[in-house]
């Protein structure tokens, strides 16, 4: 067996690195923040990290928690319920979502679970610079320059799972090419002959 495979054992038993010491310090810093090198090396390496230029490693911090709608001010009281809101999106997808925005100039190729407490969760974002020699000259990695905002329309793997891509055939017509996709070929539909 290979080293990813001890880790990733180490991990499963809950070695002492993973401890709530490293959450206490990471709570101090900011949202998003740079690493040198992964917390989780064997995910890392599933996913698609090389250490090399081009590829840089962010941890970005997503509150938990549910989210609502602003204050309804009138109205009766049993429709307050409908101020709670269902997010469509997982907090995995928020956070390579807010890596994306805050660098521009790179793609998000994957991310990974890192930790949680009670008010946060952390991911490790995978980011590649799209203009990078060493990222076009490597077969796997080229693939990204072809297709910019990945995390922002959804085509990372948290992206695609929570639009519902990871099955196919029965039971899954209205998820492709997407639900919204659907609803608007529907009322075209209806609406060709007026």
């Amino acid at each position: 067996m290979g080293l990813y495979h001890y880790l990733r054992d180490l991990r499963k038993q809950g070695y002492a690195g993973a401890g709530s010491d490293r959450l206490i310090l990471w709570r101090k810093q900011p949202v998003s923040v740079r690493v040198d090198r992964p917390t989780r090396l064997d995910r890392a390496r599933t996913l698609g990290y090389k250490p090399k230029s081009g590829i840089v490693i962010i941890r970005q911090r997503v509150d938990r928690g549910g989210r609502k709608r602003p204050d309804i001010k009138k109205g009766r009281r049993s429709r307050h319920a409908g101020q709670t809101k269902t997010l469509d999106k997982s907090y995995q997808m928020v956070a390579e979502e807010r890596a994306a925005v805050k660098h521009p100039n790179m793609e998000v190729l994957n991310s990974y679970f890192t930790g949680k407490d009670g008010l946060h969760y952390w991911y490790e974002v995978i980011l590649a610079d799209r203009n990078s020699p060493e990222i076009m000259a490597d077969k796997n990695l080229n693939h990204i320059s072809r297709s910019p905002g990945r995390a922002l329309r959804g085509l990372t793997s948290a992206g695609k799972k929570t639009r519902g891509l990871r099955k196919k055939g029965k039971g899954t017509e209205k998820a492709r090419p997407s639900r919204t996709a659907k609803v608007k070929r529907k009322y075209r539909k209806q609406h060709l002959y007026y």
